[in-house]
């Protein structure tokens, strides 16, 4: 689901060897195309070139993909159904790629029309009369994407057009075309235009739509106007809507060409990809935490106390990986300030304690398995729970954390011996660990473990880590030797984290 360029952003300047009359254009021998026709073209060569199509869509390159592009080729209007979260929007915008980059305009047309195939008939009078030395404009394909968010205020005036009264009161008369005000539909002209969620579009609206579909004009207030548009409809939905309530009205659904289902990441290593691709971290987060998490997203989705209408978002996975990601920054920070207090004590001769705060170097952000506690807090609205799970939301967040930690560490360290971690609490002996526990300080309890480096090894962190990523993987063998039943752990009043001996 990658990043997509805005709507309604500046148009870029175009490139000065371009065609600036009608005559020139002409002359490179330009011919005009239909939207759908200029999608298939481009959509053709991109596949004879090898070239991406949809570039930063994660997950759907063998399901819903090929759907879209069967949908594009056979000049079909589409609506996409999936639950929340499933990229239906980022698939919908990335569309406009497909078009050319710069498509020649009559200068001034809300209708953006080709200088070869005026509809307007303002339009079509100064093409006749201007012939070749009509001058043209190009509009760049970030300018041919329209969208409306369907809500139930939205009006035929919002979509289709109205009457200007402003343009009445100069004294133009009610038949007069140049008196209508063009709504989104008509501006996208020669465009991709996109309705998300059109069950909640009120349904003498979705009327208003018919006739784009079918008849590709529009009406307006009973004006005797045939305005023939050219572009792509594409809508969204959520498949509950769409299928239970019945709130997308017969005729409109019949008129759609392709019905197209999304999905959630099939397997753990597409939620992985689409985890490092969308989440902005401002620390870093190792890849056996954001297995940890991709998993959890999963074990979610589908948990039985978990409602599996409304689903859980992609977002949910990638919010969490941000969320630990600040976590671990804000570790680096609490540590730094304790590290300044206690240099300054000292300076002062004061007795500054040895902790967490008295280490040399200061700790680099690095995520550790401790740090993902924080998301089942901060995370809990983004999913609806059964309502027989109300007042435990937390609680069962919780569990599946936990379960996801075990799958991840079975995943990861099967086969190893580990028998020098738990030597570590044998007799009485402890670990402490916790927000405010530096990396030096968890090096130091821990020692030389026998083992370690073929663990860092399993979990990706190369042969020469650093200190902050050889705790992360400390910590979580030792979450996961205790989610295994082979160690203890308690948690202290202040909130640290304590590895013993399950005796």
């Amino acid at each position: 689901m990658g990043r997509v360029t805005a709507p309604n952003q500046v148009s870029p300047v175009p490139p000065a060897d371009l065609p600036s009359t009608l005559g020139e254009l002409r002359a490179t021998g330009h011919q005009y195309r239909t939207v759908k026709q200029e999608l298939r073209d481009n959509l053709l060569a991109r596949m004879g070139s090898g070239e991406e199509r949809f570039p930063g869509i994660v997950g759907y390159e063998d399901t819903v993909l090929p759907e879209v592009e069967r949908a594009l080729l056979a000049g079909h209007d589409m609506v996409l159904l999936g639950e929340r979260g499933q990229g239906k929007t980022r698939l919908i915008r990335s569309l406009g790629g497909l078009l050319d980059e710069w498509t020649p305009v009559i200068p001034g047309s809300v209708l953006n029309e080709h200088p070869m195939h005026p509809i307007a008939p303002a339009s079509r009078a100064l093409v006749e009369s201007a012939g070749d030395d009509l001058p043209i404009g190009w509009l760049h394909r970030s300018m041919r994407y329209g969208e409306k968010l369907a809500t139930p205020d939205t009006s035929v005036g919002d979509l289709i057009g109205d009457v200007d009264p402003i343009r009445l009161a100069q004294g133009r008369t009610l038949g007069d075309p140049e008196t209508i005000h063009f709504g989104l539909v008509p501006r996208t002209n020669r465009g991709v235009f996109a309705v998300n969620e059109l069950p909640d579009l009120a349904e003498r609206i979705q009327v208003a739509l018919l006739n784009v579909l079918e008849e590709r004009d529009i009406q307006v207030r009973g004006y005797q106007l045939r305005l023939p548009l050219d572009l792509l409809l594409v809508a969204s939905a959520n498949p509950e809507d769409y299928t239970n309530r019945g709130r997308i009205i017969t005729p409109l659904k019949d008129r759609f060409g392709a019905e197209i289902r999304t999905h959630y990441p099939l397997d753990l290593d597409l939620e992985l990809a689409l985890i490092r691709q969308e989440a902005d971290l401002v620390a870093v987060v190792p890849e056996h935490v954001l297995e940890v998490l991709a998993r959890f997203a999963r074990d979610v989705r589908e948990s039985p106390s978990v409602d599996p209408r409304s689903g859980v978002s992609a977002r949910f996975a990638i919010a969490a990986a941000e969320t630990v990601a600040a976590a671990a920054l804000r570790r680096s920070g609490l540590l730094a300030g304790a590290g300044a207090a206690a240099a300054a004590a000292a300076a002062a001769g004061a007795s500054a304690s040895a902790g967490a705060g008295s280490a040399s170097r200061p700790e680099a952000p690095v995520a550790r398995i401790g740090d993902t506690v924080s998301v089942t807090s901060t995370l809990r609205g983004k999913v609806e729970f059964e309502s027989g799970e109300e007042g435990r939301e937390i609680e069962v967040l919780a569990h599946l954390l936990r379960t996801a930690t075990a799958e991840t560490f079975r995943a990861r360290l099967a086969g190893l011996d580990l028998s020098g971690f738990t030597a570590i609490v044998a007799e009485g002996g402890a670990v402490e660990t916790g927000e405010l526990v530096s990396s030096s300080e968890l090096l130091r309890q821990v020692g030389t473990v026998p083992g370690l480096a073929k663990v860092l090894d399993r979990l990706g962190l190369g042969d020469a880590p650093s200190p902050e990523e050889a705790a992360a993987g400390i910590e979580f063998v030792l979450e996961g030797l205790h989610l295994t039943r082979r160690l203890g752990k308690d948690v202290t009043d202040s909130g640290r984290t304590v590895y013993g001996d399950r005796d």
